[in-house]
């Protein structure tokens, strides 16, 4: 596998493995597992409902819903990557991540590149283009990743970064924020204080954690994942400084 060093706001070269083109295939097979999944379940609900006597028998209408109900199908990876900061199913499931070079949080722009160039890695090629440019990146990257400047990443492997700051994570610990690499060391002690100074009392302070969750994101661009508290989200970047800071 090869290493992507991306160089941080504060100077520091951190180091990220490649995913491997297995571990791309991977999540890719398992995306096309989970979109094909779905269209054989809506379409077969279409025909058990037999929505065709629904519209009279217009074949346009049809033609029209049926395109309607494709949609998740087409826009799949794009919507995905762009809710889950450059995440689909499959690429959680094996544990990758699209992430800038530069260091940067990739924009809807950047996945809306890789997403149209899917047609010539995948869809025009079956999958022959996209395979050979991975084949022979030194970053693994396809055509949509030297596009959009991005590259696929596997949290799997530790990365290393100056860092005197600890927090208790375990060995099989995953990672879920890796932009939280664009703060300082000072920035995450200024956050561990606070969060240990709530922890004081008998309940959360709401308000100081919602100030707190809005000042990293605001800083470093990641957006708090969906469902997690503020609380669950202070303790999230915690860990994962640490993670992307231990065995210098």
């Amino acid at each position: 596998m090869s290493e992507l060093s991306i160089n941080t706001t504060q100077n520091v070269i951190i180091k990220f493995t490649a995913a491997s083109v297995g571990e791309r295939m991977g999540a890719y097979a398992l995306d096309l597992v989970i979109k094909i999944s779905y269209l054989v379940t809506v379409f077969y609900i279409f025909y058990w409902l037999k929505i065709d006597q629904i519209f009279g028998g217009d074949q346009w209408t049809m033609i029209s819903f049926m395109m309607i109900l494709s949609l998740p199908y087409v826009f799949y990876s794009l919507v995905l990557e762009t809710l889950f900061e450059g995440q689909t199913l499959g690429k959680k499931i094996c544990k990758i991540k699209v992430v800038k070079i530069d260091g940067y949080q990739a924009s809807f722009g950047d996945y809306l590149i890789r997403w149209l160039l899917r047609l010539v890695d995948f869809i025009s090629s079956s999958g022959l283009v996209g395979l050979v440019a991975m084949i022979i990146s030194e970053k693994t990257q396809r055509l949509g990743d030297m596009a959009s400047g991005t590259a696929v990443i596997t949290l799997k492997n530790k990365i290393t970064i100056n860092s005197t700051i600890l927090e208790e994570i375990s060995d099989a610990y995953v990672p879920v924020y890796p932009l939280v690499i664009k703060l300082s060391d000072n920035d995450i002690r200024i956050i561990k204080e606070t969060y240990q100074a709530t922890l004081v009392k008998k309940t959360v302070d709401f308000e100081i954690m919602g100030k707190l969750k809005d000042k990293i994101e605001k800083v470093t661009g990641i957006t708090q994942q969906a469902g997690t508290t503020n609380e669950e989200f202070v303790k999230t970047i915690l860990k994962d400084y640490n993670f992307y800071t231990q065995n210098m």
